[in-house]
């Protein structure tokens, strides 16, 4: 029964399910949550649902003592799905996020091709950053897809859980799961550094020595993809840096303005037909922004991205401009989407 409820969601074309108690089944289409059922879930029904899909991660625990777990699965034939279960009020409740089982083409995503130029680097760090469910892991999936057919090198990839899949192009790529092949991102990374690899994938920088191990990794010739959870350029910069204690913040300050390449900042806007499109803004690293970082004014940035159109780079505002004047998304989207931004 669980598994049909997770097919139903691939037929639904949704993106995300929601299992919890005393509710109908729930799926997420185009951003927006619809009941697909009328029968109400029981305490006993979901932990049936939960205990089948924990025997598939390998759990022996007690489930009176379990609290919650990652991990992510294939349903052959119809798709790959990013799990969470875990507890609320004493109960089991389910999450799941749908992978698709091929990784989309660049032209399909709405995306500038001038992201694209990323992946032609062989050093520095690159920061894919938005909101949960923006599309920041398939924006990367697509861009190691493009190295991996193009570049003869040595991808490695951490992530929690593995949600896209990558077979061995031109290029090697090791897929490492947190939890499952290494401890942390912080362990997977530092294991990394010896492991000969060309470019590495940190799927979140979570802590203080991952983000410190991910600019050390940039520093020493390696190309560096990451996300965070910021919505704009200046402020993952400042997130980055407000990690750090006051007394090695201007270190990181130079250290940053030295290896950062560029900032993807992506959002899902619903659409005027009830879809939903990615509005995206994008910082390029030169001189200017390499000055602001060090000297603490990423304030500025903002003005340095609407200046660097001819560069390739992109504001979110422009971006939002572009979808409304298309007639894409309506003036409450836009307008609400921009102060989100700012």
């Amino acid at each position: 029964m669980i598994f049909n409820i997770f097919a139903n969601a691939v037929n639904f074309e949704a993106s995300d399910i929601h299992l919890t108690v005393n509710s109908p089944v729930i799926y997420r289409i185009n951003g927006k949550l619809h009941s697909v059922s009328s029968e109400l879930l029981t305490p006993e029904k979901l932990q049936e649902y939960a205990t089948v899909l924990l025997e598939k991660t390998g759990y022996k625990g007690d489930l009176d003592e379990f609290t919650e777990r990652d991990f992510s699965f294939e349903l052959p034939g119809v798709n790959r799905f990013r799990v969470n279960v875990f507890k609320q009020r004493g109960y089991f409740s389910i999450s799941a996020r749908i992978i698709p089982n091929i990784i989309p083409k660049w032209r399909t995503l709405g995306l500038p091709d001038t992201i694209l130029e990323f992946t032609k680097l062989k050093k520095g760090l690159v920061l894919v950053t938005g909101p949960t469910g923006s599309g920041k892991s398939t924006t990367l999936a697509a861009l190691l897809d493009i190295i991996n057919t193009n570049n003869p090198c040595h991808i490695i990839t951490l992530e929690d859980p593995i949600e896209f899949i990558h077979k061995n192009k031109k290029a090697i790529v090791n897929q490492r799961e947190i939890g499952k092949d290494t401890k942390s991102f912080n362990e997977g990374l530092r294991a990394a550094m010896r492991q000969d690899p060309d470019v590495i994938l940190v799927g979140e920088m979570r802590d203080f020595d991952t983000i410190q191990t991910a600019i050390t990794a940039a520093e020493t010739g390696h190309l560096v993809f990451v996300t965070l959870h910021t919505v704009s350029a200046a402020k993952t910069i400042d997130r980055i840096i407000d990690v750090f204690p006051g007394s090695q913040q201007n270190q990181i300050r130079t250290q940053l303005a030295e290896t950062l390449q560029g900032v993807v900042a992506q959002q899902l806007l619903p659409t005027l037909d009830g879809r939903r499109i990615v509005a995206v803004e994008v910082l390029k690293v030169n001189t200017a922004v390499q000055n602001l970082i060090r000297e603490n004014k990423t304030y500025q940035l903002n003005s340095v991205i609407e200046t660097g159109s001819k560069l390739g780079m992109i504001s979110m505002e422009q971006s939002l401009k572009n979808l409304r004047y298309r007639g894409i998304i309506s003036e409450e989207t836009f307008n609400e989407y921009l102060e989100v931004s700012r």
